[in-house]
């Protein structure tokens, strides 16, 4: 006969501190010649690059995109107003420290907008790791508790399967144009990092010695059968 089995779910939640920061800055332009406009938007561009480009080590990543040029048109026809572009770049930070700073020297920058930072853990995080690892040794806790409570032991290990591991990435924004408002010489704000949730599942199916508590219930309730039907 096929050894009895127990089936358990495994599950681990740990908070641990953010990786990285990410932040977009966007630079706009609009004038009613389009050679003007495109001429500020390069320049702004420009500019965007070499003060992020200016803090080193502590930007890990610039990555321009979401390039855009378009004609303003009047409402009736075909004439063009005025021309507008926008560039926005993304930008990682590994270094906290200068983060705040960073975000409000751009913010300062002509015709610039800043939004961010959203906080972020890599996906090749040690974190990750650590909690599906917490997540089976709560799934073989589990088995144990239930191989116990039948008077069993767990024997082996039959499967293990992942059942889905969900980070959970909380996002703060960091009000830097409202910051840039505040007076007495240079604005100055600190962001604080936000706690990491990352959370792991599995579900694991074990062998189990065979359970002697089911024994004792059936020979306890054949003896109080046997009394209740004995004549008096």
């Amino acid at each position: 006969m096929a050894d009895p089995v127990v089936a358990v779910r495994g599950e681990a939640v740990h908070e641990v501190p953010p990786e990285l920061a990410r932040f977009s800055v966007t630079v706009v332009a609009r004038d009613k010649d389009r050679e003007t406009t495109l001429r500020r938007l390069a320049e702004r561009a420009d500019a965007t690059r070499a003060l992020i480009d200016g803090y080193g080590a502590a930007v890990e990543r610039r990555e321009s995109g979401n390039l855009q040029v378009y004609p303003e048109r009047k409402r009736a026809g075909e004439k063009v107003a005025a021309y507008h572009g926008s560039v926005t770049t993304t930008v990682t930070v590994t270094d906290f420290g200068v983060l705040g700073d960073l975000m409000l020297r751009l913010a300062d920058q002509d015709q610039t907008s800043v939004g961010g930072p959203w906080w972020e853990l890599r996906p090749g995080s040690p974190a990750h790791r650590a909690v599906r690892r917490a997540a089976i040794d709560d799934a073989i806790v589990v088995a144990r508790d239930y191989a116990a409570a039948l008077g069993a032991r767990i024997t082996a290990l039959v499967e293990v399967a992942d059942a889905g591991m969900r980070p959970q990435p909380m996002y703060a924004r960091a009000a830097a144009t409202d910051a840039m408002e505040m007076g007495g010489g240079a604005p100055v704000v600190d962001l604080d990092p936000q706690v990491q949730t990352v959370h792991a599942a599995i579900e694991a199916r074990f062998t189990i010695s065979e359970p002697t508590a089911l024994a004792q219930t059936a020979g306890h309730e054949s003896r109080t059968s046997t009394a209740t039907s004995t004549p008096g």
